[in-house]
């Protein structure tokens, strides 16, 4: 797989601002059981949303926001994500990095894997977690130095399986959990992540650190980030009003199906895809 050119770019609407990231890293190694027989022997990023695959929809937006290089981080089924990715007809710069501890270990384990993809400019996004093509853009091209939560605020309460935040009125992150307690939380990470100039480097010292941790592989990887906002500043990125889903459970899967519907409708997906 070849990567996008300055003219294929030109051909796909791709956004080429000299401030676009350069590379995502996608986690993508889990199962998804949550989602009953749609993950039985299928992993969670090869569910069909509109006719094409979630890790498709992926690609397609941030490709066409301007980030040239992904690195999918497999495990459940990797074959599978595999072969998805070689029918994709648009040559792509995708590799592929195994994550063999994905049954015994939490999210932190399979950031460890990839650790060595986080280098210079880059983000990293959930394998779970679908964003509109306006989001894409927005984060890709923000230019925040540092480390940066992308985060959507709520009218109403958060529930138990949001990875809630707080953050102070200029942007700057306060804590991020699932378990938080406090009175102040005002917003949600939706699993979009962005590193440029130190942050890589400052990330995935923090995640090698808690890996050596007798704890180390039942962390999350935004464990490490709440530590990080507690000893230097880390950023937080609004989406509040645009769309985005996570799928978690088959009621996501619905509220995907329709956001997606409307993306393609709007002529915005399918552009790398290939029918089985």
């Amino acid at each position: 797989m070849r990567r996008l050119s300055p003219l294929d770019g030109l051909a796909l609407g791709v956004t080429t601002r000299k401030d676009a990231l350069v590379r995502a890293i996608i986690l993508s190694a889990g199962r998804g059981s949550r989602l009953g027989a749609l993950t039985v022997d299928r992993p969670k990023c090869l569910i069909e949303l509109s006719g094409q695959t979630l890790l498709d929809w992926q690609l397609d937006h941030l490709a066409a926001a301007g980030v040239d290089e992904f690195v999918v981080v497999t495990g459940f089924r990797d074959d599978q994500v595999e072969a998805a990715l070689a029918r994709r007809s648009d040559n792509l710069s995708v590799r592929t990095m195994f994550n063999p501890f994905y049954q015994v270990a939490d999210n932190l384990g399979t950031v460890w894997v990839a650790k060595d993809a986080f280098a210079g400019d880059c983000l990293v996004l959930n394998g779970d977690t679908i964003v509109s093509r306006e989001i894409a853009e927005k984060v890709v091209t923000a230019g925040i130095p540092g480390i940066t939560v992308t985060v959507d605020e709520s009218d109403g309460d958060y529930d138990d399986d949001d990875m809630k935040v707080v953050r102070e009125s200029d942007g700057r992150l306060r804590r991020i959990g699932k378990q938080l307690g406090s009175s102040s939380i005002n917003a949600e990470s939706i699993g979009m992540i962005v590193f440029r100039g130190d942050g890589a480097q400052r990330f995935v010292d923090a995640v090698d650190a808690m890996m050596r941790t007798p704890e180390g592989t039942t962390n999350w990887y935004l464990k490490v980030i709440d530590v990080l906002a507690a000893e230097s500043r880390v950023e937080t990125l609004s989406i509040k009003g645009m769309q985005w889903a996570e799928v978690d459970f088959l009621e996501d899967v619905a509220l995907a199906s329709a956001l997606t519907a409307d993306w393609k409708r709007a002529g915005d997906g399918a552009r790398g895809s290939q029918p089985d």
